[in-house]
């Protein structure tokens, strides 16, 4: 069988279970990429096992213009947990639809055209979303894209408020670049994006897709740098792999929010997978683990390592480890002689992205890892 998209690896797998996965030959592996963060609460946890099977069995399909109890649970679950006043919900498939929704909210409710989008930033791969992603090489053979886009360095707050005018509808930027190469952005940056949206009456965007639901130490990225944005946008996790996004979005950004749908928006399926899922990060304080966790990755790698790495960095359990040599060669050894699965985020960074329920015991395995194929 051969892939269409998708290059792929050589290794079939089979089987989840909490943190690790088994290929078809029968050999485990401990998944710290967790399918890009796909899989916060771990593998086939049974309670959202458990939700998605008895909702399948009850209805597994019908459309959101009628109220599925579901469906309406997930909404007041994330108007509730949203930062601040960011409290409408818009559900929807992927991550890039999440991205879609928010520029196409942001245009309708300023009447303006511009976005203004950082360097290094990925925002995903549909025409408008795409625009907003950095990387020429996302883009080849695509253009011309969606218009208007205007790029500025990540993290210079004067190119920001240079940028940001009255022409403005939105910023659009994550909090800690993950396609980018693990890139977090200081707190005055992120408070100086608030100051400048704010004075130009432009809509900030703040991209959770990979940061949120407890990744970086926080439910939201947000929350640890004191930042209320006018939408967040959140996926990968949040059905624990099952296709789901969420536009998340202030009253002036939602009122009349324009003629924007999706067939299967908030499905009773998906929206029971990710009730459960935020039943657990909520229940077992994943937030609070993570950062205790990822703190403990970070220091012992620095500690094992040394000068093997030119840096380590990242917030929680989303880290970066900057390497003197390709990333995709480690990669492979990592795999392949250490059965340790893992990310590239740039040709020199691995990335780590484990389920946010690993213990001391995983991170050590996985250290142990790290400096045998790179040291």
């Amino acid at each position: 069988m051969s892939g269409f998209v998708f290059s792929e690896k050589p290794i079939e797998i089979a089987s989840g279970d909490g943190v690790h996965v088994t290929d078809t030959n029968g050999a485990e592996y401990l998944d710290f990429g967790a399918s890009y963060a796909c899989t916060p609460v771990g593998h086939c946890h049974p309670e959202v096992v458990d939700a998605a099977t008895s909702q399948l069995e009850e209805l597994m399909y019908v459309q959101a213009s009628y109220p599925h109890a579901a469906r309406t649970a997930l909404y007041e679950r994330l108007s509730a947990a949203g930062p601040g006043d960011v409290d409408n919900v818009w559900l929807c498939n992927s991550g890039t639809e999440a991205n879609e929704a928010a520029l196409k909210f942001a245009r309708h409710a300023t009447g303006r055209e511009k976005i203004v989008a950082t360097t290094q930033g990925f925002h995903g791969r549909t025409m408008g979303a795409l625009a907003t992603t950095w990387k020429q090489k996302y883009k080849q053979g695509f253009e011309p894209l969606a218009g208007g886009v205007e790029f500025v360095e990540y993290g210079d707050a004067d190119a920001m408020r240079e940028a940001v005018d009255d022409e403005t509808a939105a910023v659009i930027i994550e909090p800690l670049q993950g396609e980018g190469g693990i890139n977090p952005a200081p707190t005055e940056y992120l408070q100086a994006v608030r100051e400048a949206t704010d004075e130009a009456g432009a809509a900030m965007v703040l991209d959770e897709i990979q940061t949120g639901l407890g990744r970086t130490g926080s439910l939201w990225a947000a929350e640890r740098h004191d930042v209320v944005p006018d939408i967040l946008t959140t996926a990968k996790g949040l059905a624990s792999g099952l296709p789901m996004g969420a536009t998340l979005c202030r009253d002036w950004v939602a009122e009349d929010a324009g003629n924007h749908g999706s067939t299967f928006s908030g499905g009773p399926v998906v929206s029971a997978a990710a009730g459960a899922t935020l039943d657990v990060i909520e229940r077992e304080d994943l937030p609070a683990h993570a950062d205790e966790m990822g703190a403990y990755i970070r220091g012992q790698i620095e500690e094992r390592l040394g000068d093997d790495v030119r840096e380590v960095r990242g917030d929680g359990l989303m880290i970066g480890i900057e390497v003197k040599r390709g990333s995709n060669r480690l990669l492979r050894d990592l795999a392949i002689e250490q059965q340790v699965l893992a990310l590239p985020a740039g040709r020199t960074v691995l990335r780590l992205l484990p389920p946010l329920t690993i213990e001391r015991e995983h991170a050590d395995a996985v250290v142990d890892a790290l400096a045998e194929v790179i040291g």
